[in-house]
């Protein structure tokens, strides 16, 4: 399961099933405890979260404020340390992907009116997500998921804020290194437009026909592309029934050719003007028929769960079923010179769709994707805006003052959510990440299994003779440290659910308190900060931020270590080892 996992070739959430499968089948998870997970408390807790976060999302209350304060944020590092602070408090007191959600699009538009790199705000975003996440018992999945194992092992839970005063510390050394840490991360590259322009260092892909009768026939392709001035290229060239050919630039344009281009969107708006092409998609289908007024062009990114990943636009029949047409598409890190139509989709590219403007925001809903330009007003009113915000306050005092449980009391917010029509019954059900549902009810049986059959006891056991030549503090840091190395490579939730049982059990060989343990789990699953892939966060600034693979090990190995040092402190005075 770890291998396929760090494989990567299999979605995590069938990996999952997988998992499940196979140990139903070995005989180490019994049939009639096989599905337990899927009505674990865990699963309900974190959907209703997801809920929550979704209709706090919705409403525009956080936006209002921002702008409000922007004037004020003079300097390029005002910017990041006041966006990634608000990112970190509120990451405190909903899902961290919430969160951070809420404020991509919004730090986006403060890039492009400040002139600011966006690579210079989203990744400290993102890593201000993952630390404010462990505050609270919501969070982030990993809390929720150490604190199940306590009550297995203790029967007695973590509460709402048992994590604050070590999460709080953690919170504040990395928000103090992030203000002057984001200095680490690329401001440009080569082919880059200026940040006013663009949020990404790589060129969209995009289509476009040339039409008879323009002057452009019979021209090379080195006399089209100088007329966009180094900033769009002509990477393939379609004709004679769908062949595809790599021009060189002596190559001449007949018509009717369609041409595929590379380049920024804001220069291939001017670069179509000035020379006559047509758009792939632009104008045709479903908008067609609709006014200029009434058709609106937006760029957003593809977040983790969409229905778009893995699949081409010829294989949804985008224009058909979903009403808007795909002009371009930005990926990290990835050169692509085929038709635009039969390009797969990842998690992370950057697209540009024309539809009608009053339909755009369902179907970016509806597709998984999330819209990156910011909204200036709400969607409703500002009592119904607030109103969000009371719920979910009201849930964790009824949580923090242990006057219902956490799972009752938000499933119980969620739920009055849509009566109380802050969120529809479909933008509910939408907000509910499905996979990652899916990912916990198949493996809290899995892990479940490791502790009972012997297996974590049996890890537990190779790690001692190690930690046995350390002092307490040294073995809980162990423990933290390997967490922070297997999160990269796992998802978070699936390193919580293996380490926890290992970390109990290795407590408990030691003679030491479990909760230190525990908590040093829940933080280095939690604050994965070395690549783009083990945490949702980190993916969705992937694209929109223009980062590479290797960018994140620039501000995040320092930022682990940190990390790792301040919780090695903090988590002893907190919850003593002994």
């Amino acid at each position: 399961m770890v291998a396929l996992f760090v494989w990567n070739r299999v979605r995590y959430d069938l990996v999952a099933l997988l998992a499940l499968l196979a140990a139903m089948a070995g005989g180490v998870v019994p049939s009639e405890r096989a599905f337990v997970g899927f009505g674990d408390q865990v699963v309900i807790i974190i959907a209703s979260a997801l809920v929550l976060s979704a209709a706090v999302g919705k409403s525009g209350v956080i936006d209002r404020t921002l702008r409000r304060i922007e004037p004020y944020m003079r300097t390029t590092g005002a910017r990041v340390t006041l966006l990634t602070t608000s990112v970190t408090v509120l990451s405190a007191l909903m899902k961290n992907i919430g969160a951070l959600a809420i404020f991509l699009p919004v730090a986006i538009q403060v890039a492009r009116r400040s002139g600011t790199p966006a690579s210079t705000l989203l990744m400290p975003m993102a890593f201000g997500s993952l630390v404010g996440g462990v505050v609270t018992l919501i969070g982030t999945s990993p809390n929720i998921l150490v604190s199940r194992v306590r009550a297995e092992l203790t029967g007695t839970p973590f509460s709402m804020f048992d994590f604050a005063p070590v999460g709080i510390g953690i919170a504040a050394a990395a928000l103090a290194f992030l203000a002057v840490g984001w200095r680490l991360l690329p401001t440009g590259r080569h082919g880059q437009a200026p940040a006013s322009a663009t949020f990404t260092a790589e060129p969209y892909l995009s289509e476009a026909r040339l039409p008879k009768g323009s002057p452009l026939v019979d021209r090379t392709v080195a006399e089209l592309e100088a007329l966009g001035h180094g900033e769009v290229a002509v990477v393939a060239i379609v004709r004679e029934g769908g062949r595809r050919y790599l021009p060189a630039g002596h190559w001449t344009l007949f018509a009717n050719d369609l041409l595929v281009l590379q380049s920024d969107p804001h220069a291939l708006q001017d670069f179509v003007g000035e020379t006559g092409l047509q758009l792939g998609g632009a104008g045709k289908g479903a908008t067609k028929d609709l006014y200029a007024g009434d058709i609106d062009v937006v760029e957003a990114v593809v977040m983790s769960g969409s229905v778009l990943v893995g699949c081409s636009p010829a294989e949804l029949r985008l224009r058909q079923v979903y009403s808007v047409n795909l002009l371009a598409l930005a990926r990290r890190d990835q050169s692509i010179a085929t038709r635009l139509r039969h390009v797969r989709f990842l998690v992370g590219d950057v697209l540009v769709l024309q539809g009608a403007a009053g339909a755009l925001p369902d179907v970016l809903r509806e597709l998984g994707c999330l819209p990156l330009v910011d909204r200036a007003t709400g969607l409703g009113t500002p009592q119904r805006d607030y109103l969000a915000l009371a719920l979910l306050a009201v849930a964790m005092g009824l949580v923090a003052l242990n006057l219902v449980p956490v799972a009752a009391a938000f499933f119980g917010a969620a739920v009055l959510s849509v009566l109380l029509n802050i969120l529809t019954l479909r933008e509910a059900y939408e907000a509910i990440d499905l996979p990652i549902l899916v990912l916990l009810a198949c493996l809290i049986p899995v892990s479940d299994a490791v502790a009972s059959t012997g297996g974590a006891e049996l890890i537990a056991g190779g790690l001692a003779t190690v930690a046995t030549k350390l002092p307490p503090v040294g073995a809980m840091a162990l423990v933290l440290v390997m967490a922070m190395g297997l999160t990269p490579f796992l998802n978070n939730a699936a390193t919580a659910l293996i380490m926890a049982p290992i970390a109990a059990s290795l407590a408990a060989r030691l003679d030491l308190n479990l909760d230190p343990f525990l908590m040093a789990v829940a933080i280095g699953c939690a604050c994965d900060f070395l690549t783009p892939i083990g945490h949702q966060c980190n993916t969705l600034v992937l694209g929109p931020g223009g980062y590479r693979f290797g960018d994140y090990w620039r501000l995040g190995l320092p930022l682990s270590m940190i990390v790792a040092v301040i919780a090695t402190v903090l988590i002893p005075i907190f919850w003593p080892l002994q």
